[in-house]
């Protein structure tokens, strides 16, 4: 099964429009939305009312204080550098904010009599649809770290879902994680082909110039396109010079659309409308679908030894 991962470097580029368009184009039976912290691929997709497969997910430990137990010295709340810990005369005593509180267990281990215990929580929730095509997303409690190790787990899920089926799938679309972080390491782990949604803009530029050096480390080979590139042409020139000087394939440019917005009020993909982004974004999905299987030509130059950061 070949793994398509698309990219932004930053949000708001077009990544999930895209994305949904090309689950749309290729009629994809397996798929997933790696962005945990605010999942909205599910929103295009038109699904029946099948109820999702849902899976807790268990991040960092969280303390736990034995009011019983405590004896009030006071070293739990001088130690906790996150000040997650409160006395609480109408609690009864000691009590961790669970929000404040980052699983360092420093309160544990300086406890003279144990009544601080680490326990499992909840950091978020794992979804599977499993109906006509399978669908692998998640949703990471509010201020719950280890995104990173999420989406791990939603692409494991989508795997193991997919091998149990009856008929085998060549292709699986994966809408990868905002920005340059843990979530995007973890996106770009294992997959086949990298496709940059860009931005033409000056933080767009930056942002995916960090996530070409970020695939380098993979040794993942890499295929951009250009999203509303008609609203800053000469950022867009840039992006072009980029690619040809990196000698990466440029699949396409995207223009400003209007029919976006409405087609994602409707809840269906942008491709289901005669548009000219629709247009755009057909011939971008048949270039990139051909370098995923054909392979990304061979270039002159070795293609890690090319600076990308300035």
């Amino acid at each position: 099964m070949k793994q398509l991962l698309i990219l932004s470097g930053k949000g708001g580029t077009g990544k999930t429009t895209v994305a949904s368009a090309f689950v749309a184009l290729s009629k994809a039976k397996a798929f997933a939305d790696c962005d945990v912290d605010a999942p909205n691929l599910h929103l295009i997709l038109q699904h029946s009312d099948e109820q999702p497969v849902l899976t807790p997910y268990y991040g960092l430990q969280k303390a736990v204080i034995d009011t019983e137990s405590c004896i009030e010295c006071d070293l739990c709340r001088e130690s906790c550098r996150f000040d997650a810990i409160e006395n609480l005369k109408e609690k009864g005593g000691y009590v961790v904010e669970p929000f404040a509180c980052e699983g360092c267990s420093v309160c544990e281990a300086v406890c003279p009599v144990g009544a601080v215990r680490m326990h499992p929580a909840v950091a978020g929730e794992l979804k599977l649809y499993k109906e006509g095509a399978v669908f692998s997303t998640a949703q990471l409690k509010m201020g719950s770290g280890t995104s990173g190790k999420l989406v791990s787990e939603v692409k494991k899920q989508l795997k193991e879902a997919v091998q149990v089926l009856p008929e085998a799938v060549d292709l699986a679309i994966i809408d990868g994680s905002p920005g340059i972080g843990c979530p995007v390491i973890a996106s770009i782990s294992g997959v086949d082909l990298v496709l940059i949604v860009a931005e033409p803009s000056v933080s767009g530029v930056s942002d995916m110039k960090r996530i070409i050096e970020t695939a380098r480390q993979f040794q993942t080979e890499v295929v951009v396109c250009v999203n509303k590139y008609d609203t800053n042409p000469g950022q867009t020139r840039e992006i072009e010079k980029l690619c040809e000087t990196l000698q990466l394939p440029l699949a396409g440019l995207i223009p400003f659309d209007g029919m976006v917005v409405e087609a994602t009020n409707q809840g269906q993909s942008v491709v289901a409308f005669p548009c000219s982004s629709g247009k755009a974004i057909k011939e971008v999905y048949a270039k990139v679908m051909k370098l995923l299987f054909e392979g990304v030509p061979k270039r002159v130059t070795g293609f890690h030894n090319i600076p990308v950061v300035d």
